[in-house]
């Protein structure tokens, strides 16, 4: 008789373990937002197949292709999500099917109808999803769907590829990021203002090899300070004066004397409110709370009420310490103190965040207290990003300075963003891809469209003949390798559109093969 099987763990889970290295970059929470999302792909070709495989893999909870076309021999020759199989098939459905098969976790579905239909008979079909990628579209349905989608609030996504050249351009209406994992986060340990039972431990704490740092740079801060208790080396001169006070005070090689001297360079930062977080704290959404207000706003007004009745403008504690070198009972103790003080500011953060929920006639369930925890936590880099919309650049031009100012920079990719404008009004003015049949002749047409969109913006800059013959020469043809790196690109965007972790672009971003490089520009 064989034994029972034993329950696995949630850590030793095959979901954990097929997705562990993603986790450990959004985490479960981040995990979670994926697989509840749902992301619409208007038109199969390289660049859009290459995007789903980009969020295919780590398990968005669905897909769906927008397409009425059918497979041809072009499909199949640069595109490697359809093969000999389908051709003649619906274009969706085949590349759905090839995309599936990636991750059966997935829910895949399509619909053979092109989006001008979809726009015109059925709008709202775009509501249930969380972002909108879409490729190969006229002008015309660039506007359109721009305008329908900013209307919804639901982020969409341009994309391109056509021979070396690729770009992506992000449209959304306001996006707020509590989780932004800056590269350059300060360390908030509050060493230059202690709270009560941080002092009190620190205080009691005697200097020597076994404590963490932190005791080490507090004792030697209180000799370096004197008698004015609020003073703070922010200088080079005042840090290297604190510096060879903790020198002095070594009897031997101290591993965490030589540690405190190395955060002396970041542990007197944070606690106080950035530029950035200060025009969050201001905003009109943070002051005028209504019904409709997203929880990102009502845990703002939140934080801001905490700042100006409980804590004198101090931020919560994060309650994350770094590692450090120490007896691990010293490091676990100043490690509890700092939670407990965490916790007791995300109550009250809490306590304010009930009451805002009460008086909008909320439900007191929609803000948790672990919502709280993390916001708290991560309070110091919280993130807003108010976009521009698609419709109003192609039909005003938003940034004429920045285009002016760029095309003087050698090297500039600007000329690329123009070049490939100039493909897509080519497109509506003559109905075809530039250079299909006479590379020639619309060599000829691209640089006066391109001429034209120039001076419509004021800009007077002589555009290139030889980039004008190199869209041409492409014919409209992607090359998959090209269109792969920017559907990684997309892909990474669309994760933290969906997640609300890290800072999407803002808002366009351009690759050339022909250099290997990339730059981003604010259109």
């Amino acid at each position: 008789m064989s034994s029972p099987a034993i329950p696995k763990s949630p850590e030793l889970s095959d979901k954990n373990r097929k997705y562990d290295r993603q986790i450990r970059l959004w985490g479960e929470q981040g995990q979670t937002l994926l697989e509840a999302a749902q992301v619409c792909l208007i038109n199969v070709n390289a660049i859009g197949t290459e995007v789903l495989k980009g969020i295919v893999l780590p398990g968005i909870g669905g897909f769906t292709i927008v397409d009425a076309g059918i497979v041809t021999e072009e499909d199949i020759g640069c595109n490697f999500f359809l093969d000999q199989s389908s051709l003649g098939l619906s274009r969706a459905k085949a590349a759905m099917q090839l995309l599936q098969e990636l991750n059966p976790d997935v829910r895949g579905d399509y619909v053979d109808e092109s989006v001008e239909y979809l726009l015109q008979n059925n709008p709202d079909f775009f509501r249930t999803f969380n972002v909108v990628v879409a490729s190969s579209i006229k002008e015309t349905t660039i506007i359109a769907l721009s305008e329908k989608l900013w209307q919804l609030e639901v982020p969409f996504i341009f994309c391109r590829s056509v021979g070396f050249i690729a770009t992506a351009r992000i449209q959304v209406k306001e996006h707020c990021i509590v989780e932004s994992h800056p590269d350059d986060k300060l360390k908030d340990l509050r060493l230059h203002h202690p709270f009560p039972s941080l002092k009190e431990h620190l205080e009691s704490s005697d200097v020597t090899s076994k404590v963490p740092w932190l005791c080490v740079v507090y004792k030697f801060l209180q000799k370096w300070r004197g008698s004015d208790e609020s003073k703070v080396p922010t200088t080079h001169k005042e840090k290297l004066e604190l510096k060879k006070l903790i020198h002095s005070g070594m009897t031997k090689d101290e591993e965490n004397f030589e540690e405190a001297v190395v955060a002396l360079n970041s542990c007197f930062s944070g606690g106080r409110p950035t530029k950035e977080l200060l025009e969050i704290l201001e905003d009109r959404s943070c002051n005028n709370l209504t019904k409709e207000s997203k929880l990102f706003w009502i845990l703002v007004r939140s934080l801001n009420d905490f700042l100006n009745v409980d804590s004198d403008g101090w931020l919560p504690v994060p309650g994350v310490l770094p590692d450090m070198t120490a007896e691990t009972a010293h490091y676990i103790n100043l490690q509890n103190i700092y939670r407990s003080q965490a916790n007791q500011d995300a109550s009250l953060v809490y306590n304010h965040a009930q009451n805002h929920l009460r008086s909008l006639n909320l439900s007191s369930d929609l803000i948790t207290e672990s919502d709280v925890k993390l916001f708290c936590r991560e309070a110091a880099t919280i993130s807003l990003l108010r976009g521009t919309k698609i419709a109003d650049e192609y039909e005003k031009c938003l940034s004429p300075h920045t285009i002016a100012s760029e095309l003087e920079m050698p090297n500039s990719l600007m000329e690329y963003y123009i070049v490939l404008r100039a493909f897509d009004r080519f497109q509506s003015e003559h109905g075809g891809v530039p250079g299909e049949c006479h590379v020639e002749a619309d060599t000829a047409r691209i640089k006066s469209i391109a001429n034209r969109l120039l001076s419509d913006w004021g800009v007077t800059h002589p555009f290139s003949d030889e980039l004008a013959h190199e869209i041409c020469r492409y014919g409209g043809t992607e090359i998959h390798s090209v269109s792969a790196f920017m559907g990684g690109c997309v892909a990474h965007e669309v994760i933290k559109l969906i997640t609300q972790q890290y800072k999407p672009i803002n808002n366009t971003v351009i690759y050339s093969a022909i250099t290997s490089s990339t730059a981003t520009y604010r259109m």
